[in-house]
């Protein structure tokens, strides 16, 4: 599971998201659990009910896997099994290279359909227009007519948040970019800003922690400072990770009891990734930690 993954749930999944009416036509009234959901080794990304009481799975998808229809043919009827009914299904495409997969398995008589969406076609200038910020990240994805221009105005939003939601979306924002190309036009914004962000790891960031080793050999530092130098800034980074997590913890829900923190001190990096993508379905901070 990529970080990409998370970041798009979580935007998907916000209080006003723009791109989801979009896509469903309709008002979402609950996001139904995933869990249980499995085709192999694999899970689906988003199941949610409609105000009209028709389900929507949308499936994010950053590659051309040329076994999609058969993915998702399994996910309709794993949906079929559980629910009593078929969804509605979207393949939204945020890759880079040209989308190149089909919308159809046929087989002899039979023939499945599903939606499939490039994010490059949908009109980012709309997303841009929003007010909920989640979509004006999500607009570096889509068909923009100035991509610099968008990115500045962008964090232009960002810059008016408080800083735990700042933070969020920011590390959201580097790691959209990677997907397009952008990393260097929302690094050059995001030095603009006079803050200081814990982010999670990502193209956009990553380049700090070489760019301290390369100064400080250049600064003629004995090898062990400059690995020192290193290691903080890496350790600073698992700890914006921790500390990320722990937001998102409690916007999902609410306070945080103190053992929480002492469960989260000595995860790994992969840990926490890990910690992220359950926390989409947990039921509760026990559920999740426990």
């Amino acid at each position: 599971m990529h970080q990409f993954d998370i970041t798009l749930k979580l935007l998907l999944q916000g209080p006003s998201a723009a791109l989801l009416r979009r896509l469903s036509g309709d008002r979402v009234v609950r996001w139904l659990e995933v869990e249980t959901l499995r085709v192999e080794a694999r899970r689906m990304d988003l199941l949610c009910q409609l105000a009209d009481g028709g389900l929507l799975h949308i499936e994010l998808q950053s590659s051309n896997d040329p076994d999609m229809p058969m993915r998702m043919a399994e996910y309709a009827l794993a949906v079929k099994r559980r629910y009593g009914r078929m969804p509605r299904q979207v393949v939204l495409y945020v890759g880079r290279a040209s989308m190149r997969m089909s919308d159809v398995l046929e087989e002899g008589g039979m023939a499945f359909r599903y939606e499939l969406v490039d994010f490059r076609e949908l009109d980012g200038d709309e997303l841009l227009d929003s007010p909920d910020v989640g979509d004006n990240v999500l607009a570096v994805l889509a068909r923009l007519r100035d991509h610099r221009a968008a990115v500045a105005k962008i964090v232009e939003r960002i810059r008016s948040l408080e800083d735990a939601s700042r933070d969020q979306a920011v590390g959201q924002l580097g790691i959209l970019a990677g997907l397009r190309g952008l990393e260097n036009e929302v690094q050059e914004e995001l030095g603009k800003m006079p803050i200081v962000v814990d982010l999670m790891e990502n193209q956009v960031f990553a380049r700090g922690v070489q760019s301290v080793a390369v100064k400080a050999k250049e600064e003629g530092l004995a090898e062990g400072k400059v690995t020192g130098r290193v290691e903080g800034r890496v350790e600073g980074r698992v700890e914006g990770e921790r500390t990320l997590l722990r937001r998102l913890i409690q916007k999902r829900f609410g306070s945080v009891p103190t053992w929480v923190d002492e469960r989260l001190v000595d995860k790994t990096p992969e840990e926490l990734e890990l910690l992220g993508l359950r926390l989409l379905d947990a039921q509760s901070i026990a559920d999740l930690l426990i």
